[in-house]
C-alpha cells in the first residue's frame, strides 16, 4: 500500500517511490490487490524545474504499474491531478469519495499534455474529456462515474476495498496481466489480428483448467 500526495511536484524521488512499489509487488507475490490512496493537485509552478527525461522516466514508471501482474486499486479523494490522477487512471479499479474531482494541472498557458490526456481520451472518449483538456474544467465525481473513468464513488472507500480483497484473494496474477493486456490491445486490434492472441489465451486456459 502506498499513500501519494498529489501536491508534491513530479521528482526523481517520485519515480523511485513507485518503481520501489512495482519492485516489491514482482517479487513478493502475494495475493490479494495493490491499494494506492491518492490525493492533492500540484501547486502552482511545479513544472518550473522539470525536464522531459524526468517526464519520460515517469511515464514509464506509471506504465510499469498500471502492467502488474496483480489487481492494482487506487483510492482517490478530494481534488486529484498531476501524479495522483495517472495513476488514478493506469488502474485496474478505481474507488473515489463523493468530493473527488479530476483536474489536469495548468501549464505554460494549457493542461499538462502528459499520457494522462491520452489515457482520458482512450477510456471516456474525446467528447466526455475535451473541456477537461481545452479548458482545465474539473470532471466531478458524479461525471467521473458517468464516463467510466471511476468504478464507484464511496462515502466509505475503505470498505470497499476491503470487500475487494476479499473477492480478489483468489485472483492468478499472470491470468490477470494475459486478460488486462488483451482489453488494452483491443481498441486499437482489428478481430483478425487479435484473434491469435486470444486464441492463444484460451488455450493456455484449456490447458490450466485439464490439470486442475
Amino acid at each position: 500500500m502506498l499513500r501519494l500526495d498529489g501536491t508534491r511536484p513530479l521528482s526523481a524521488a517520485l519515480v523511485e517511490e513507485l518503481n520501489g512499489l512495482c519492485d516489491h509487488v514482482e517479487d513478493h507475490r502475494d495475493p490479494g490487490p495493490v491499494t494506492l490512496h491518492v490525493t492533492g493537485a500540484p501547486p502552482d509552478g511545479w513544472a518550473k524545474d522539470l525536464t522531459v527525461g524526468l517526464v519520460s522516466k515517469w511515464e514509464r514508471a506509471v506504465r510499469r504499474f498500471e502492467r502488474l501482474g496483480r489487481l492494482t486499486v487506487v483510492v482517490a479523494s478530494g481534488d486529484c491531478a498531476g501524479a495522483a490522477l495517472d495513476l488514478l487512471l493506469a488502474a485496474d479499479v478505481r474507488i473515489v469519495a463523493p468530493d473527488t474531482r479530476l483536474r489536469l494541472p495548468w501549464v505554460g498557458g494549457g493542461a499538462w499534455p502528459g499520457m494522462t490526456v491520452h489515457r482520458l481520451t482512450q477510456q471516456a472518449g474525446s467528447a466526455g474529456i475535451r473541456r477537461a483538456v481545452l479548458l482545465g474544467a474539473p470532471i466531478e465525481a458524479d461525471r467521473a462515474l458517468a464516463l467510466a473513468l471511476v468504478d464507484a464513488v464511496s462515502d466509505d472507500p475503505e470498505s470497499a476495498v476491503a470487500r475487494l480483497t476479499e473477492a480478489a484473494g483468489a485472483l492468478d496474477g499472470v491470468e490477470l496481466a494475459i486478460r488486462r493486456q488483451l482489453v488494452f490491445e483491443a481498441g486499437s486490434t482489428t478481430f483478425e489480428d487479435a484473434l491469435g492472441a486470444h486464441l492463444a489465451a484460451a488455450d493456455r486456459t484449456l490447458r490450466r483448467e485439464a490439470v486442475s
